[in-house]
């Protein structure tokens, strides 16, 4: 973003191609005379007169007036690749302000970007996140095989920057756009900004790197803005009222237990109401929820560290006690890096130092899965000071819940499927954080904090009739609550086939009586269900897909599009290895064709997941 100038009194204006393009010379040389030699004050006064103006004038109904569309070299182009949606987020929000500047934008998924068209481009900012173990986002693999293949050309023409998003719990921290920033140089590109890498609070660093970004942008086009022809850039959308910066204070409609009396795991139906907040949401979508830590975990912490909640703490630019800095703002339940890097040095450790080292990224790993930041501090002892203490630790995140409901059927509702997250360790109890603060609100008198995050990558066919198959266990069904729901609503011809997987039968066949009466009136074709526990031999949905694998094929080879949501470590691989198993048994193909061929289901967004 350009500097503003130091005096008060703005600059004699230059009137750029864009405006001449939009008012003409005469109009423009007016404008430039009007605002000229006006203060800062004036003419924000202005903008905001200029603006109320325009909300009264009538729409003009004659069309508008055709312009030639910009050629490479005058245009950004943003490609992200998201697992999550935040990598969507920041492309977004780098698309506006690059827009506000003047520029020509096009934004583009990863998996939509035709690859072709990389030899011609000229300038190419990459937003991507990495997944797990260094892996890329499912929709961003054919971008990222692309570009790290032999078929990728040299790139001397090009010039570009990359964001990367990525958690540092995982050894292989933003691998992902390291590796894309690294080849794309390979290939003869030129670098415009280092690549930034963003932790889970992708905030602080992602605000430098976009306002950098589009200073670089603005001045690497700005000398061929003057000879090329500018698209101009439909108006955006208004911005919604509520979001991920603004949520609403959604009430809570019903907060009930679906799993039975005995059942080793709590999981709660939750639904709330959008009011009249014009949230809307398709399914396949998320709710965002911005959650409160427990009190009890917040009560240990000043307890263990003995320091007094009442103590005014400041950071970013804040003053708050700190009692409520650890409720509301910053992360308690999820350990990182930075944090145990800090935490190692307080206390000392060479025990904790060892295994931030590449020989002890195993142990590392397992420490972070076993260990909330409280175990930490209560086995090896540390001085944290309060003002250390809200330095140290990650600001809170939003959590992300599938929407298990369609609009068409629950209105001004939003409804999801959480599991409670309570469990002992080091003998203690241990309380996840936004499952915790969703299971314990009172309908009554408590609301919550929402926001829909938009998925574009995990969506119904635009085929109604086209069948779908989706693989669900545990949680991970609640999209496919809203994918049954939506299809009876919309009138969908399409078949319905769901395999749903848990413990146990009797106690945690989560909306039981729902998928019986949608089997009932054929708004749910087949049910295939996997309950681990219920004999000696454990059988998971993948096995119920190898059973079922010729009419699971049979359903692929006739066009079905096929989902799979809930857990990214263990069950996604397991069911895509099954699936290439079946896809090369009933079909005929070598596990490598058979793969390819699933990986071209996926090019063709009929092989979706939602995996976390």
């Amino acid at each position: 973003m350009t500097s503003l100038p130091a005096s008060n009194t703005a600059p004699s204006p230059q009137t750029s191609p864009f405006v001449k393009a939009l008012l003409g010379e005469e109009r423009s040389a007016l404008l430039s005379r009007l605002v000229e030699g006006l203060d800062s004050t004036t003419l924000h006064w202005l903008s905001g007169y200029l603006a109320g103006v325009a909300a009264q004038a009538p729409l003009q109904a004659s069309a508008p007036t055709p312009v030639p569309q910009a050629v490479p070299d005058a245009r950004l182009t943003i490609v992200y690749g998201t697992q999550t949606g935040n990598s969507r987020l920041l492309a977004e929000r780098l698309k506006r302000h690059a827009e506000s500047s003047g520029l020509t934008v096009r934004t583009l998924r990863a998996g939509e970007y035709p690859v072709k068209e990389l030899r011609e481009e000229r300038l190419l900012y990459v937003v991507i996140s990495t997944q797990g173990d260094g892996d890329p986002p499912d929709d961003a693999r054919g971008f990222c095989e692309f570009i790290l293949g032999k078929r990728a050309p040299k790139l001397e023409q090009l010039r570009f920057a990359v964001l990367g998003l990525g958690d540092s719990s995982y050894p292989k921290y933003c691998e992902v756009s390291r590796v894309l920033d690294a080849r794309l140089a390979e290939l003869g590109a030129t670098r415009l900004l280092d690549r930034a890498d963003c932790d889970v609070d992708f905030e602080p660093v992602a605000k430098g790197w976009i306002d950098q970004a589009v200073n670089h942008a603005t001045e690497t086009l700005k000398a061929r803005a003057t000879t090329n022809v500018v698209t101009l850039p439909r108006s955006a959308p208004p911005a919604p009222t509520f979001s991920r910066e603004a949520p609403y204070a959604a009430e809570l409609l019903a907060n009930q237990r679906i799993t039975g009396r005995g059942a080793l795991k709590d999981v709660r139906h939750i639904e709330v109401s959008l009011g009249d907040s014009g949230l809307s949401y398709e399914p396949g979508d998320s709710l965002g929820v911005w959650p409160h830590n427990p009190p009890e975990l917040v009560a240990e912490f000043l307890a263990e560290l003995k320091l007094q909640g009442e103590a005014e703490v400041s950071r970013d630019g804040r003053t708050l006690p700190l009692r409520l800095w650890l409720s509301e703002e910053l992360e308690l339940t999820k350990l990182s890096r930075p944090f145990l890097e800090r935490h190692a040095a307080l206390a000392r450790s060479t025990e904790l130092q060892r295994l931030l080292t590449p020989e002890g990224s195993e142990a590392f790993r397992a420490l972070l899965k076993s260990h909330q930041v409280i175990d930490l501090l209560r086995q090896w002892s540390a001085p944290w000071s309060a003002e250390e203490l809200v330095r140290a630790l990650r600001r809170l995140t939003p959590r992300m819940y599938s929407l298990a409901s369609s609009q068409k059927r629950v209105g001004a509702e939003a409804h999801l499927t959480v599991a409670v997250v309570d469990y002992q360790a080091f003998g203690t109890r241990h309380l996840g954080a936004a499952s915790s603060y969703l299971s314990t609100r009172n309908g009554d008198t408590d609301k919550v904090r929402v926001f829909v995050e938009h998925n574009e990558r995990f969506r119904l066919p635009r085929e109604s009739e086209r069948d779908i198959l989706m693989i669900g266990p545990g949680t991970g069904v609640a999209p496919f609550r809203a994918f049954v729901q939506e299809r009876a609503e919309s009138g969908a011809k399409g078949r319905n086939w769901l395999f749903f997987g848990e413990q146990h039968f009797r106690t945690q066949f989560l909306y039981q009586t729902e998928w019986q009466e949608a089997l009932k009136q054929g708004s749910l074709n087949r049910l295939s269900l996997a309950f681990s526990r219920d004999q000696e031999k454990k059988i998971y949905v993948q096995d119920r897909l190898r059973e079922a694998g010729r009419d699971v094929y049979a359903w692929l080879e006739g066009g079905a599009s096929l989902y799979v949501c809930g857990e990214a470590q263990k069950m996604a691989p397991d069911v895509h290895a099954a699936l290439i198993d079946i896809i090369s048994t009933h079909g005929g193909r070598s596990r490598e064709d058979a793969a390819a061929w699933l990986d071209t289901l996926r090019e063709q967004q009929r092989y979706q997941r939602d995996i976390y």
